[in-house]
């Protein structure tokens, strides 16, 4: 891939956001490029006027822990837009930032996490009202066919399902890929959960990961998960909701609306990023050498269509779909009134909606999604 940075979608979302006297929150997993939108947005300001500081910083941390309208004050001076990457690491950042909001007129302000448990229970009582919740994912393939045009899109498709769409990636040669996408599960994916839940066990989290990792596509039994781990059911399920919170995997429910045939108690599982996932296995091969390809795909479709959601606004609930008989959709959307079903296909061009679909929701939509129109249909 050619060394270029990237347009990213989410950058004019937060242009068109910012609003005087309310607090932008970006969300996002560490590596994926916050810090880059927030310095390309700092630099729309004249330079005097802008203060983008590093919640990491323990100046920054002291400075921003005052909780009095005179210390904001005279943190803030002059300043028209504050940018504060890593804001979790604040302590007391919620209480500060609705002190600054409140008493200095006409403050922009953009606070990013990559940890969203912990920044969301500091900011998330004090900021009631004050705040707009943003979320940046890895590159989306839309993202990547808008730099390097449309014809690269089987190559680019290929590429984001073997080393997913971590910004760094695309400038990497494949052997740096790899390395890349190891060392940052080896350094970085872990860092928030160890630091901020004082979980101390990395290896039951990188193993629980690497159990989800094979069952992609399947609902997951968190008893069955505690049995090969040697952890208690409940212990797995605190696990899974933490990593969840740090934009490791995202969980997707059943639905239904007719418990007696419809399976609603269990979750599929899936990775923010088809390259995290793939590092955890150790497998980066070609698509034609895996027995996997039919779970990357589903992993890839989900998360693209999940940034297409949250970039272009549409708002819906999501699922799977799946009866005691095992008649299942792969993705459901529940959405303007309606029901969409998504059954998603990597080698199958062709599919029917289950009996039970039709029968018990008669106006709800059906496709299929396969390589040659997920472009058009999905995301």
């Amino acid at each position: 891939m050619v060394d270029r940075q990237i347009k990213r979608f989410l950058y004019q979302n937060l242009v068109d956001s910012l609003e005087p006297n309310k607090v932008l929150v970006v969300y996002g997993p560490r590596r994926v490029g916050k810090t880059t939108i927030l310095n390309e947005i700092a630099k729309t300001f004249e330079e005097s006027k802008v203060k983008f500081v590093d919640g990491e910083d323990r100046e920054i941390q002291e400075a921003l822990s005052t909780k009095t309208i005179m210390g904001a004050k005279n943190f803030i001076g002059d300043t028209e837009i504050l940018i504060i990457d890593e804001a979790q690491k604040i302590p007391s950042i919620g209480i500060n930032l609705k002190l600054i909001v409140d008493h200095i007129p006409n403050i922009k302000i953009i606070a990013s996490g990559s940890a969203s448990f912990d920044l969301a229970q500091r900011i998330g009582e004090p900021l009631v009202g004050r705040k707009k919740t943003h979320h940046l994912f890895p590159l989306s393939i839309r993202e990547l066919i808008k730099e390097y045009g449309y014809e690269h899109n089987k190559n680019l498709m290929n590429r984001l399902m073997i080393f997913g769409g971590y910004p760094e990636v695309f400038h990497l040669s494949t052997d740096e890929a790899i390395e890349y996408l190891k060392e940052t599960v080896q350094s970085y994916l872990f860092r928030d959960i160890l630091e901020m839940e004082q979980l101390r066990n990395a290896k039951k989290l990188r193993d629980l990961l690497t159990l989800l990792a094979f069952q992609i596509g399947n609902e997951v039994s968190l008893s069955e998960l505690g049995g090969q781990l040697g952890m208690h059911a409940n212990t797995v399920y605190r696990y899974l909701d933490i990593l969840e919170q740090s934009f490791i995997i995202v969980n997707v429910r059943g639905f239904s609306r007719n418990l007696r045939k419809e399976v609603t108690k269990t979750s599929r599982y899936y990775f923010y990023d088809n390259g995290i996932r793939n590092a955890l296995i150790g497998n980066f091969n070609e698509l034609n050498l895996r027995n996997d390809a039919g779970q990357l795909w589903e992993n890839f479709l989900v998360m693209e269509r999940m940034k297409k959601q949250h970039y272009e606004h549409i708002y819906a609930n999501n699922y799977f779909w799946r009866t005691y008989d095992q008649q299942e959709i792969d993705w459901v959307e529940e959405r303007e009134g309606k029901l969409f079903g998504y059954e998603i296909k990597w080698k199958t061009k062709k599919s029917k909606p289950p009996s039970s679909w039709l029968d018990s929701y008669p106006d709800a939509e059906y496709r299929c999604i396969t390589s040659e129109n997920y472009l058009e249909e999905f995301v």
